[in-house]
């Protein structure tokens, strides 16, 4: 998968963490691909290191979306305790 692959694919699955979990998030446009995109690759070396499988495998591949999506949920739930602390 190539770069534009893996910002497109951060940034829905950055949306989709802010989707299932709601509340107000420090950051915008920016954050939240970011927050995708290293939750992509959080969620693909947990898949790699629990599981033993390699999870991201494409992007049409569910695998890799959910590998994205469970990552994104912990880095955002890590950025808001980062956020709350600063406040």
């Amino acid at each position: 998968m190539g770069i534009i692959g893996w910002i497109l694919m951060g940034l829905l699955a950055g949306i989709i963490a802010k989707f299932l979990m709601p509340g107000k998030d420090p950051g915008g446009c920016i954050v939240t691909p970011l927050i995708g995109i290293v939750g992509g690759l959080l969620g693909g070396w947990l898949g790699k290191v629990i599981f033993g499988v390699d999870s991201i495998d494409g992007f049409f591949e569910i695998s890799t979306w959910i590998a994205a999506i469970v990552g994104s949920l912990i880095i955002l739930a890590v950025w808001r305790l980062v956020a709350r602390a600063r406040d």
